[in-house]
């Protein structure tokens, strides 16, 4: 990857310019022309290491909650369980992972009745079984944002700061958002992929003060480029299964590891005796594998899994009020 691209992404995960012509803006923070910023965001998106550029929105403040769901197939059928889930728009992400319980599925939907029914009708469909909905009892950190080890020159002089936005957990308490019909317009269209165009939020008919005050209200937890982490440059990743007596502490110290990008508290069930899930990412195994291994050992050494990311059978975002 060129150095201008590796700039580019350090910048546009979180800090993608919310200006009539964001480019230019862009081109600026950078030192290069409007068209040179436009030329290589559209290149690391034909080229699939930016899967989407967009609004992250936060589901529960939107109306919606969202589950993990676990449960067994067995390899010759994994075929067809993904063809099935690929097919459910509620089914946004879908992995094979290293563990008995080997298919790991996000599902986000208005009411839990309508997640257990979705969970149902796979398990009536297909070979799935044992399968558990998960509810998160507690929300440590979410960060889907990238960063490598050695930051972009334009970050390191605190250009880009300002521009910033890091998705943070809402707390529980924060009250739904009520869209009226103009806003369920407006994230409905930022939610899926912008234009491919210099102004793509006029192109939208979206007035950018609109996109900054989704943000201001936290039902937008930041705007900018989702990626597709191996293809940019993360190519080891983990779901990290622990069972801790101390959840709160366990919770506080993976937050503030940079390779962990999410990390929930949640129930165990029998046969998978872990109550905090942390994913993790590393440009390598054996830097995954070291990180895991200091965060444990931070953690006194507690029991624990960790399931690699065998295969990717689907991962989408979510369109709301479709």
């Amino acid at each position: 990857m060129e150095n201008l691209e590796q700039k580019i992404l350090e910048i546009v995960q979180d800090g993608f310019p919310l200006e009539e012509h964001p480019y230019a803006t862009l081109g600026r923070l950078l030192g290069v022309s409007e068209d040179a910023a436009f030329d290589s965001v559209e290149g690391l998106r034909k080229s699939g290491v930016i899967r989407r550029l967009g609004g992250v929105y936060d589901s529960r403040r939107l109306g919606y909650i969202s589950r993990l769901c676990t449960g067994v197939v067995s390899e010759s059928e994994l075929e067809s369980f993904a063809a099935a889930a690929d097919k459910i728009p509620s089914i946004t992400h879908n992995y094979v992972r290293s563990h008995a319980y080997n298919v790991w599925f996000t599902v986000i939907a208005r009411s839990e009745s309508e997640i257990q029914e979705t969970v149902r009708g796979l398990e009536a469909e297909t070979c799935l079984h044992d399968a558990h909905v998960l509810s998160a009892s507690r929300m440590f950190k979410i960060n889907t944002v990238m960063k490598s080890a050695s930051r972009s020159s334009a970050d390191a002089s605190g250009q880009v700061a300002a521009a910033r936005v890091t998705e943070r957990p809402v707390a529980k308490s924060a009250e739904p958002f009520v869209p009226e019909a103009k806003d369920r317009r407006r994230i409905n269209l930022l939610c899926q992929d912008i234009p491919h165009t210099k102004t793509p939020f006029s192109d939208l008919g979206i007035d950018v003060a609109e996109i900054r005050g989704d943000l201001d209200r936290k039902i937008m937890r930041r705007f900018g480029a989702v990626l597709r982490h191996q293809q940019a440059g993360f190519d080891a990743n983990a779901m990290v299964c622990l069972a801790v007596a101390d959840t709160e502490r366990a919770g506080a110290l993976l937050a503030e590891d940079s390779h962990v990008s999410h990390c929930y508290e949640r129930s165990p069930f029998e046969g998978f005796p872990y109550n905090v899930y942390a994913m993790f990412h590393g440009q390598s195994e054996a830097e995954l594998e070291q990180s895991i291994g200091s965060a444990v050992s931070a953690l006194n050494g507690p029991d624990h899994a960790v399931l690699t990311s065998l295969k990717e059978l689907k991962k989408t975002s979510f369109v709301y009020f479709a």
